[in-house]
């Protein structure tokens, strides 16, 4: 009979156990910017990384487009709510390295918890773009991306094109357009982040600077420089062929990407993300090429620099803490992206970049690239020659905010209510009130 008390005592001190080891785990809460199907990708691993061990529980959460996830986490840290990790744009660097407080370095959270990664062997484009001028990472790289063409191989055949040589040059990218408008096809060119491309990656490409001090990495006083040779012909040009029905505004953002899996438009620069909606969505054959450039311009083409995201660890709030335990699960939670296979199989899975070398290699013997022709293109376009100051990236203030107000400029281009050239002064002026701001209340 003891027996049986004591063993009936051991199993309900077993039962209330379990409960106690469960309510242990430390929840890391996971904002995030990515849509479907790229944000069901990314929670996938955030599930595989709470699979691999019992300690952690990521709890990701989609808060909208990258610039409402942004106002969202900042509203959260003033509350002191804000989540443990942040999916933040690229352009949002400069803001966040500013914010003080509200965000936790990558090295310094990384050295207190003993977690080693590897950054040499990230590309330098990713690297160069999230660190300080030291080397020391800020933020953790994941889904880096650049720009990109698409064409629709189905068009250039209707239009007499060769589908399997895709035009290199702007003058090459003007003579296909006026062959596809000739063949009936309503909507020859466009574009999604009519900034990311038509203005960033267009001075990189040709080593222009869009402003000083190195894109804003050599310090917050840096000005704007749109309003350059360059991008006023580049502009001209966009403005003229949309007039002729060359050329199709797609709209801000990323409004444009829909434009080429549907069909509808027949080139269609964008970032090279969105691969894998492509693949899903087109009904016809394509091509993923460089983007072109002006081949009278010296040095040109140099290497494109990347879009995306990072991943920021923040702090709860001014005036609330993290326990040691949280600090650790994002660590970990960091150490287990950082792994070859899964940069590997995020770039297959999404046309993202390998942002590691291991992973690039990785995949590039597994016979990927001969079996999906295009997909080492963004790779190949962002290693191209030798990284300037003016291809590194670009680190400005307040940078959500200036992409709008080019975008409203161009727009009023685009409706002819002013010249490019008009567009670029006022976008450039306009923007350095905004720098100017930005120094103001982040010296």
């Amino acid at each position: 009979m003891m027996r049986r008390i004591l063993l009936a005592a051991a199993i309900a001190t077993l039962g209330l156990a379990a409960p106690t080891r469960a309510q242990q785990t430390v929840d890391i809460q996971f904002w995030h910017g990515l849509p479907q199907p790229l944000g069901g990708l990314l929670e996938g691993f955030a599930e595989e990384f709470n699979r691999s061990q019992a300690r952690y529980r990521v709890v990701p959460s989609f808060r909208g487009s990258y610039p409402e996830t942004m106002v969202a986490a900042v509203a959260a840290f003033r509350a002191g709510t804000a989540p443990h990790i942040v999916q933040m744009f690229e352009v949002g660097t400069g803001t966040m390295m500013a914010a003080g407080r509200a965000v936790r370095p990558l090295h310094e959270l990384l050295a207190e918890q003993h977690v080693a990664i590897d950054w040499n062997d990230y590309l330098p484009a990713v690297r160069g773009y999230y660190s300080l001028p030291d080397g020391r990472m800020m933020s953790m790289p994941f889904n880096s991306s650049t720009a990109v063409m698409f064409w629709n191989k189905d068009h250039f055949r209707r239009a007499g094109l060769d589908p399997e040589t895709p035009p290199k040059t702007w003058a090459e990218i003007e003579q296909a357009a006026r062959r596809l408008k000739e063949a009936g096809l309503a909507c020859p060119i466009s574009t999604a982040w009519p900034t990311w491309i038509m203005v960033e990656q267009a001075s990189a490409l040709h080593d222009t600077p869009i402003a000083t001090l190195a894109n804003g990495f050599g310090g917050l006083n840096a000005e704007l420089r749109i309003s350059n040779p360059l991008l006023t012909r580049h502009l001209t040009n966009l403005v003229n062929w949309q007039r002729e029905g060359l050329f199709r505004y797609g709209g801000r953002d990323a409004a444009g990407d829909a434009l080429f899996p549907s069909g509808e438009c027949s080139i269609v620069f964008a970032s090279s993300g969105i691969r894998a909606r492509v693949i899903r969505e087109g009904r016809f054959a394509w091509g993923e090429g460089m983007l072109p450039y002006y081949d009278d311009v010296p040095g040109a083409p140099r290497n494109s620099i990347i879009g995306g995201a990072s991943f920021w660890a923040m702090n709860k709030g001014p005036n609330a803490t993290r326990t040691a335990e949280e600090w650790r699960g994002i660590a970990e939670f960091f150490r287990f992206l950082s792994q070859p296979e899964i940069a590997a199989r995020w770039h297959t899975e999404t046309g993202f970049l390998p942002v590691t070398r291991t992973a690039y290699e990785r995949v590039r013997q597994t016979g990927y690239y001969q079996q999906n022709t295009g997909a080492d293109v963004p790779i190949e376009q962002l290693l191209r020659g030798e990284m300037t100051e003016n291809t590194r990236g670009i680190r400005l203030g307040g940078f959500a905010e200036i992409r709008n107000i080019i975008q409203e400029e161009l727009e009023r281009s685009f409706q002819g209510q002013q010249t490019a050239q008009q567009a670029l002064a006022n976008a450039q002026n306009r923007g350095n009130q905004v720098l100017r701001n930005f120094e103001r209340q982040n010296r």
